[in-house]
């Protein structure tokens, strides 16, 4: 049985301090981008590193017989039931660029339940929560907007230049029948579905480090986290998030290849 503690709002609270100091250190320091991928650019930063480093650090010292994945590090203990999984900084292209839409992502999940999950905006000194099916932001809680057509809908996706073949033209049906289409937002988009201030975000190419702490902030705010059939098979990374079950079905409709 997961121990209570790890779905205390207080030690999320720890997890967010611990990698925001660590990673605005190394902003101090100055950033350096090496490249993880030989055929293009896919950045990682000594901000990225360290961030994870603290959150694993905070989270061992809690849960020792937790697993542990992450973005730079891999898996520790991964035989354990429970598992943190974490993305130190969701857009280290935005961070390099001095946006604000860079994240720390941190999801909980028990067998392969996600049951908690913190997107963690330092920028904005905000922070989204989502436990216990309920999602907070800075404390408070949050729900979304209940939208339930395409053609009032907001949408957002990270960068449709990710999108290819049949993926690129089923978005493009999507994005020509809503209202309004704001690229480049990162988990901050899945944190403003949670808001009410966005009501759709479809993306593709999704690692689960990626995915795995938008389920419970998305979820928790009353709003639909899916894949692009219709189902919860995430683990393909075509996401959907909708902020009503009827957004959803729509955008799936629109988006069948």
């Amino acid at each position: 049985m997961l121990c209570a503690a790890a779905m205390d709002r207080a030690f999320f609270a720890h997890l967010s301090s611990v990698a925001r100091a660590a990673i605005a250190a190394e902003l101090a320091r100055g950033l350096v981008a090496d490249n993880k991928d030989a055929g293009g650019f896919d950045p990682v930063t000594e901000a990225d590193r360290a961030g994870e480093r603290a959150l694993r650090e905070a989270i061992a010292a809690r849960f020792p017989d937790h697993a542990i994945s992450g973005e730079e590090y891999g898996v520790a203990r991964g035989e354990a039931a429970i598992r943190w999984s974490l993305d130190p900084v969701d857009g280290t292209r935005a961070l390099l660029c001095g946006l604000p839409s860079w994240a720390i992502l941190v999801g909980l999940l028990d067998q392969g339940r996600h049951i908690a999950g913190m997107i963690d905006l330092p920028a904005l000194d905000e922070t989204l929560l989502g436990l216990d099916g309920q999602t907070f932001r800075n404390g408070i809680a949050v729900r979304t907007s209940d939208c339930s057509s395409i053609a009032e809908a907001r949408l957002s996706t990270t960068d449709p230049n990710l999108f290819t073949g049949a993926q690129a033209e089923a978005f493009e049906r999507l994005r020509r029948a809503a209202r309004i289409t704001r690229f480049g937002l990162d988990a901050l988009g899945y944190a403003r579905v949670a808001t009410g201030d966005l009501d759709l975000v479809v993306e593709s190419g999704l690692k689960p480090h990626d995915v795995d702490a938008l389920v419970a902030v998305v979820r928790g705010a009353g709003g639909i986290l899916g894949d692009w059939r219709g189902g919860e098979e995430l683990g393909g990374g075509a996401i959907v998030a909708a902020a009503s079950r009827a957004l959803y079905e729509e955008a799936v409709a629109l988006l069948a290849m």
